[in-house]
């Protein structure tokens, strides 16, 4: 039987304006015979080939712009097959028919994200290895519920709208395709036509794995599975862990520039791994968290306005390169830590903006879904798709790349939704309060997850006001969070630290006010990217006095928050006294070390480090009362501070003195708990980090002098700018 197409479905199919090209193209069994359509426009000849038999028959060309048609009989009901192309050109091109294989996705899949709740979405939309039926392809899937027509362009069809047209499955509005025969490494994106007002665009894929370097924008398939892991020993030591009473000692990194080639090009992903990994170990360093891997187009972003959420960046090279990264740092005992920034998304137009003609994954009034600080959008996480993209997309670095932790960028400005607005800008919630409840509840379930999902990761919160419980778990109402970075200390310390010293005793509880609160949070002390950047100078050049006293001070601070509560993190070229403000677009000034004192700065850093980690008592009882005891928090006159750590055994303990001047301080006397004598084990004035070399000659034995609410005493020379840190040695 001959049959006929409607004229108007031909003109949509050539007009790409096709929503179900399934209606027109593929097998379409009509009682005895079967008729089988392709659309190739490039095509000037098409055979139609039987995969079992290797019987060819040649196709029809119904329409010049390349509508091929063929009937016939029943045995092609259920026979494979593929068809042969001949261009204009000449060339032979093979190619199977995208309309004849069930979708990927089945009707729980569609349940699942429209409740939020497919926890491994990313292994079902985006582009995916399948094999169907003994046919191996790349299937591809997007949600865009309000478009009327998406097609998957690209490489394999001249990027022409009309060759892919996708399936809407069961009109869930995720749109689908499988193409048979198609390999990794194909570019591609999505063409949407919208409902509304005719909108249409070109997309890169939201959950791809691997995109162009920018500045294009392509999506490209990629084998997410095809790498070889040899760190198991580490996830199943990672998963039986208490962070909280484990030493973390975090090196801050932009990939970027830590450093480059000769040529000013980027170290690429293996690189970095045999020149960074090398350095974090000898340095002493337990973490390294990475400023946002996934994918960006601008460098000056710094990674945090991102478009490819499941790709890490190809400046630095492909997938299974950064996983060689991630491999390598657990080989060698560094747990890897990913900046991830589920507040917001830039406006660019092949990203997540304005994705299917609607505000998709952000909010259309402004005063909900523009983040005017950053010129960004903000995602709507009332919505449970949205909510499902962002909680899969965690445990995705958690599971595929096996990352130990994500620090999650700019948590008040998801939680205030008045966040850096004016009166008028913003809209309360239900209540007529500020407070975000969408997002609210999204962190907390995204906490939730992680912990459940991923034994043993960690989630840092940077949350700048006064939150409470961020840290805590929501079964008591906190919000969930492994750790918060500790802003407030950050900033008070930097200011006492950045006056005079003869003015630091008029600002003392600068120091002392970070107690009262201390257990209030699991906290994070954080010198971070974000203080050596925007005119704020680098750390060293915030200090006061000469060069020496500057130098004095680094250590100083140094010292001071590696014996204070809390984690600690430092950014990148910290370490050696970097006197010029980070720059993404250059490498740190490694030559500095070879100066004298950047190479002594280094030096200290590297010992504090070691130091740190071999002392239970700087990090065991970090989140416990019993972990801390001032022994004089109120000498301002002398602007000197004491106090101790103690390990979860309080006679391990260690006994710390800061000396925020420049003088000496002669017999300086404090109380102890127990008579013996307190060896000296750092004091980071000694002449091998660039100090004046002002000790105790190893140590002070103590006298029964009760002071300080303790029962024995020891007097001891303070030196300039520094600190002293000792322990006691019990008497033969």
């Amino acid at each position: 039987m001959k049959v006929s197409l409607h004229p108007d479905a031909i003109q949509a199919l050539i007009d790409g304006d096709i929503g179900s090209p399934s209606s027109v193209l593929g097998r379409h069994v009509i009682g005895d015979a079967v008729s089988i359509r392709t659309f190739c426009p490039w095509a000037d000849e098409t055979l139609i080939v039987n995969a079992a038999t290797g019987e060819r028959v040649a196709m029809l060309k119904c329409h010049a712009d390349g509508l091929f048609l063929v009937e016939l009989d029943a045995a092609w009901a259920n026979a494979g097959y593929h068809f042969e192309a001949t261009t204009a050109e000449g060339r032979r091109v093979t190619y199977g028919d995208p309309y004849i294989h069930p979708p990927l996705l089945t009707d729980y899949d569609i349940y699942l994200f429209g409740q939020g709740r497919h926890l491994a979405i990313y292994e079902k939309l985006g582009a995916r290895l399948r094999e169907v039926e003994g046919v191996p392809g790349i299937n591809f899937a997007v949600w865009a519920p309000n478009c009327y027509k998406v097609a998957l362009i690209g490489d394999f069809n001249r990027w022409d709208a009309r060759s892919h047209i996708m399936e809407n499955n069961n009109n869930s509005g995720i749109w689908e395709i499988f193409v048979p025969g198609l390999e990794e490494g194909a570019r591609y994106k999505y063409e949407i036509r919208s409902h509304n007002r005719g909108f249409r665009a070109e997309k890169t894929d939201p959950y791809g794995f691997y995109a162009e370097l920018r500045p294009k924008t392509a999506s490209i398939v990629w084998n997410i599975e095809g790498y070889e892991w040899h760190d198991a020993d580490w996830m199943a030591a990672r998963a039986e862990q208490d962070p909280l009473s484990q030493p973390m000692n975090i090196y801050e990194l932009h990939l970027g520039s830590w450093k480059r080639k000769a040529g000013e090009d980027f170290l690429s992903y293996r690189e970095l791994a045999d020149e960074l990994l090398p350095y974090l170990v000898d340095m002493g360093y337990t973490h390294l968290e990475l400023l946002p891997v996934a994918e960006h187009p601008l460098d000056a972003s710094w990674g945090y306005q991102v478009t490819g959420y499941y790709a890490p960046t190809s400046r630095f090279g492909t997938p299974d390169d950064f996983k060689y990264l991630v491999d390598q740092c657990h080989q060698r005992g560094i747990a890897i830590i990913l900046d991830w920034v589920p507040g917001h998304f830039p406006k660019d137009g092949h990203g997540l903006n304005y994705f299917d003609g609607t505000h998709l994954y952000s909010h259309e009034d402004p005063r909900q879904g523009e983040q005017p600080d950053w010129g960004t959008m903000v995602f709507n996480f009332a919505r449970s798709e949205v909510r499902n993209f962002l909680i899969a997309n965690a445990l995705f670095w958690l599971k595929e790349y096996h990352i130990d932790g994500l620090r999650v960028d700019a948590v008040s400005s998801m939680i205030y939704l008045n966040f850096s607005r004016e009166d008028r800008e913003w809209i309360p919630n239900e209540y007529g309060s500020h407070e975000n409840l969408a997002a609210l509840a999204f962190l907390r379930e995204f906490n939730e997850v992680v912990h459940a999902e991923a034994p043993g990761a960690i989630t840092i919160a940077e949350e700048s006001t006064a939150w409470s419980m961020v840290s805590r778990p929501t079964y008591v109402g906190g919000l969930g969070f492994t750790f918060k970075w500790n802003m407030g200390w950050m900033h008070d310390t930097l200011e006492y630290m950045a006056r005079d010293p003869v003015h630091r005793r008029f600002h003392h509880h600068q120091i002392t006010f970070a107690l009262l609160y201390a257990f209030s949070e699991n906290f994070v002390l954080p010198l971070s990217h974000d203080e050596v950047v925007h005119m704020k100078g680098s750390l060293i050049g915030k200090l006061p006095g000469d060069y020496w006293q500057k130098f004095a001070g680094l250590r100083l601070l140094f010292g001071y928050q590696y014996t204070q509560l809390g984690k600690v993190l430092n950014f990148m070229g910290n370490e050696f006294g970097q006197f010029a403000e980070w720059s993404e677009a250059r490498s740190l000034d490694w030559h500095l070390l070879e100066y004298e004192k950047h190479a002594q700065m280094h030096t200290w850093v590297r010992d504090l480090n070691h130091f740190y980690r071999s002392q239970p008592a700087l990090w065991q009882a970090d989140f416990a009362p019993e972990g801390f005891r001032w022994i004089e928090a109120n000498d301002a006159d002398y602007s000197v501070y004491s106090y101790m750590r103690f390990a979860e055994d309080p006679s391990d303990f260690l006994v710390i003195l800061l000396n925020c001047t420049p003088e000496v301080r002669e017999n300086y006397r404090i109380g102890v708990p127990h008579a013996g004598f307190y060896k000296e084990l750092l004091n980071s004035d000694a002449q091998v980090y660039g100090g004046s070399n002002v000790g105790n000659l190893g140590g002070a034995q103590s006298d029964d002098i009760p002071m300080h609410g303790l029962p024995q005493s020891i007097s001891l020379r303070l030196p300039p700018l520094a600190i002293l840190i000792l322990q006691r040695r019990i008497d033969s």
